[in-house]
């Protein structure tokens, strides 16, 4: 763990907590996600998360907006209480919740517990002013690539060009409250059901990005989703649709691995995020055969 991060913690620990630092433990650092640094601590009062942003991270989510929506959340109780989120710094402190991320387990057997969820979001009604609005999302990340000197392949320009000839499909005239990063890894399966974790993308969208969302490791995870959260079979244009919103997560998504290989973070966290990028592009490519 980086030294600096410890003596953070323990400050902020004291600030929010009050909980001295001799009384205060950091315990393990939470692994996955490309963005953020999350710690299990254990303090005075209880055990906690502590997240911490790392370095670019600010370019990609807007602390407001995610402190919005994790209020607005609140009555669903589908998260883990927030104890305190610092929107300028990013820093967040929430309660910890004892369980498994969906990531180390079968995701397929788990389906049922995933679409109930969902749908409990989905279908809440509850209304923001933020959209998540993928298409200005993406040229905005596209922005931060460029202004670092880097260019798009031709493949890229492609698989977005074929993206883009379907963005009236993929945007909902009514749209509904997302979490916008529902990968497996943000589940959390505990003794008193199912948790949804890290609401830093989320926002008014389609649904159907949530359930290709949960197509983060295994797309099959996602098409197998798509069924249980409907309860019928889907129409082959449903199916199409949810390779769509996957296409366009993959191009999102190797923008930011652009992004931080540019700015030195392969070499400082020891994460070859070039073969990521490239990782993405190559699936966004496959996608867009797929949907053509």
């Amino acid at each position: 763990m980086e030294k600096v991060h410890e003596q953070r913690i323990k400050t902020l620990a004291e600030d929010v907590l009050e909980s001295p630092e001799e009384l205060t433990r950091i315990e393990r650092r939470l692994m996955g996600g490309m963005s953020n640094y999350t710690y299990v601590v254990r303090a005075n009062t209880g055990t906690y998360t502590f997240r911490i942003l790392g370095k670019g991270a600010e370019k990609f989510v807007d602390r407001k907006e995610e402190a919005h929506h994790l209020s607005l959340i609140e009555p669903l109780c589908l998260n883990n209480e927030t104890i305190h989120l610092d929107t300028e710094t990013g820093d967040k402190i929430a309660t910890f919740i004892e369980g498994a991320p969906l990531h180390e387990k079968d995701p397929a057997k788990h389906l049922g517990a995933v679409a109930s969820t969902l749908r409990r979001l989905h279908e809440s009604g509850l209304q923001s002013p933020h959209l998540y609005n993928p298409f200005r999302r993406l040229k905005r990340y596209e922005g931060h690539v460029r202004k670092l000197g880097k260019t798009h392949e031709k493949t890229y320009h492609l698989a977005k060009a074929h993206l883009l000839s379907f963005r009236t499909h993929m945007e909902r005239p009514d749209p509904i409250l997302i979490h916008g990063d529902a990968q497996p890894s943000n589940f959390i399966v505990t003794s008193k059901g199912f948790f949804l974790t890290d609401w830093e993308f989320s926002g008014m969208g389609h649904p159907f990005h949530d359930i290709a969302c949960f197509g983060n490791i295994d797309f099959e995870h996602a098409l197998s989703l798509l069924p249980v959260y409907l309860e019928r079979g889907p129409k082959p244009e449903e199916e199409r649709l949810l390779r769509l919103f996957r296409l366009y997560q993959c191009l999102l998504w190797h923008n930011v691995a652009l992004y931080k290989h540019e700015i030195g973070l392969s070499e400082e966290l020891l994460i070859p995020f070039d073969k990521v990028a490239k990782k993405y592009l190559s699936m966004a490519r496959d996608l867009q055969e797929e949907t053509s």
